[in-house]
């Protein structure tokens, strides 16, 4: 149920992203006029970039693409992009198109202008670059989430068996297995979206084998493959560790969980900014610490309610000093995370980062409320009402008798008993209210790593602005349609990119009754120009998994054009709509 809710949420809200690297500078500049044709195009952007094949694209004044070499890093410098131009490069007016991945794996891209001997009277325009793909972009942040959430049940679970000692360890076996195959699972499928989450491309093509090989070159895909090696390695060598002593398997285990924490910390946003060796140490040992709290929470609730007896005092105890270690770590650590992404105490209030923090601080107070109760209920129940007998000791057949001796003999008198089953009670409920905040913290604390620091928002707001300058403006509609049929209601959001005279790019999201995305069978899209008796034009809309799209609309000429929209929703019904949508130069 949970989890359905979460892809409700994912799918149905899906916000932007935000970016994590900014243009610093460009040369050719933004806006500028040089009088002879650049031999390269270098981009220097606010923290180490990775490259993809299609990173730059340059559109000349004819409105037509111009092919370059592939781009790449200058020498040494892993936040500078360079591309070679062509040597033939006619007069006019240049618009460049980039698109990278920023050191903490998510994609970023923008726009310039720029003009050789004099400006075109018209910019060209590039296409639309959607800097996600709203599907994509959802399975994506839910893998995510859920390999947060399986990485803090093996490891806490783990910990849990190794450093409390439960006599019954049959309850743990469920979620090791489970937290391991989720792992691994998630995994698999954040590295197979690797390609298409980058590109901001359809869930479709997710299984082209070409793009492995750029994957797989990058920081965040080395991390996700390390990663999966980590887990085959672990169940190939469990066998072997099973007949060794605890203190190897510790050390095992200790070692598996810090490489584990290492293939998150490398690739997010610990490995960019300031202090990135200390970042992340902060971040390992953040999430390590997490994970002992949190999955060891997981494992004392299936303890006490699956263990065939009750666990004991020392069980309960030892989790408690190994959760007020982990709280101790995590509030440092936080401390450290919060500073270094917010920069100014403002910015808490002032940012999506510092609102999102936030949020996740007051779910952290909650949470601690409800371990400083459970602490309460195990402090209880190391105090059980007891009861000394004196048992004479047998005396001698002979000799003088001995002094009296009693023996002391603890035992937990009937009226004890029931005191302790209250508090077991009280122990597992709040326990089980910390698991359920818990799930709440790790949900917030996906949405905080895929957003913009705010220490890197203001460190943004120094670049070039606008990135976009030079491109002409969307025009964007919202156009209601009902087919008279159950479920057959809804709204289709439509961007043409420019809204000009020439080929344009268009994109249609079909939305439900209920707001969320849908899936149509078809949608169709054209265009009449009634004063010049132009037209239809149809604009080819393909589905591209999600939303329906074309780059290759022309219109040939400005005026008030009539466009047509018809949705087909089942193989007998559909509705056709009429807009009016202004063309201009």
């Amino acid at each position: 149920m949970l989890l359905g809710t979460l892809l409700v949420l994912l799918l149905a809200g899906a916000a932007p992203a935000s970016a994590h690297a900014a243009l610093r500078a460009s040369d050719p500049e933004d806006g500028s006029v040089v009088r002879t044709a650049p031999t390269h195009i270098t981009l220097t952007f606010t923290e180490s970039v990775g490259l993809l094949e299609d990173s730059f694209r340059i559109y000349g004044p004819d409105n037509r693409r111009v092919h370059m070499e592939e781009p790449e890093h200058a020498a040494g410098a892993a936040d500078t992009a360079r591309a070679a131009l062509p040597r033939d490069l006619d007069e006019g007016t240049y618009t460049v198109a980039w698109r990278v991945v920023s050191a903490d794996s998510h994609p970023v891209s923008g726009a310039f202008t720029f003009s050789i001997g004099k400006p075109s009277p018209t910019p060209p325009a590039a296409p639309q670059d959607h800097a996600e793909h709203p599907v994509t972009k959802s399975l994506y942040d839910t893998g995510r989430y859920l390999a947060y959430i399986a990485a803090a049940l093996l490891i806490g679970t783990a910990a849990f068996a190794a450093l409390c000692r439960p006599p019954d360890t049959g309850p743990l076996r469920a979620p090791l297995l489970f937290g391991w195959w989720t792992l691994l699972v998630t995994t698999a499928a954040l590295l197979v979206l690797r390609a298409p989450y980058e590109k901001g491309a359809s869930p479709l093509t997710a299984l082209d084998v070409s793009t492995f090989p750029d994957t797989l070159s990058g920081r965040p895909g080395m991390a996700l493959l390390a990663r999966v090696l980590l887990l085959l390695t672990a169940a190939l060598l469990l066998p072997v560790l099973r007949h060794r002593t605890l203190r190897t398997r510790v050390t095992a285990g200790a070692a598996f969980s810090v490489a584990l924490a290492l293939t998150w910390a490398s690739a997010e946003h610990a490995s960019a900014g300031i202090q990135v060796p200390v970042a992340m140490t902060s971040s390992v040992l953040h999430l390590l610490a997490m994970a002992a709290w949190l999955g060891g929470l997981t494992a004392l609730l299936l303890i006490l309610h699956r263990a065939k007896t009750p666990p004991p005092y020392d069980t309960v105890a030892r989790f408690s000093r190994l959760a007020f270690t982990s709280v101790t770590v995590l509030v440092l650590t936080g401390a450290y995370q919060s500073w270094r992404g917010l920069g100014s105490w403002s910015a808490l209030t002032g940012t999506a980062y510092g609102r999102t923090l936030a949020v996740k601080l007051a779910a952290t107070v909650f949470l601690l409320l409800a371990a400083a109760l459970s602490r309460r209920w195990t402090a209880l129940l190391a105090r059980p009402a007891v009861a000394e007998e004196r048992v004479p000791a047998l005396v001698g057949a002979s000799g003088p008798p001995p002094e009296p001796r009693t023996t002391h003999v603890t035992t937990a008198p009937p009226e004890a008993v029931e005191p302790e089953a209250v508090h077991r009670r009280a122990l597992r409920r709040s326990v089980l209210a910390e698991v359920v905040v818990a799930v709440a913290v790790l949900l917030v604390t996906t949405v905080l790593t895929g957003t913009l620091p705010s220490r890197a928002e203001a460190e943004a707001a120094k670049a070039p602005a606008p990135q976009v300058a030079g491109l002409p403006g969307a025009q964007a509609l919202t156009v209601p349609y009902d087919t008279g049929t159950p479920g057959g209601s809804g709204t289709v959001q439509l961007t043409m990119d420019p809204g000009r005279v020439g080929e344009n790019g268009l994109q249609a999201v079909v939305f439900g009754p209920q707001g969320a995305l849908s899936s149509v069978p078809e949608i169709r899209v054209t265009f009449t120009l009634p004063s010049k008796d132009v037209g239809p034009i149809d604009a080819g809309l393909t589905d591209r998994g999600g939303y329906w799209a074309t780059n290759d609309l022309t219109l040939p000429l400005e005026g008030a054009w009539t466009m047509k929209l018809t949705v087909r929703v089942s193989d007998i019904d559909q509705v056709t709509v009429e807009r009016g949508v202004r063309i201009g130069r």
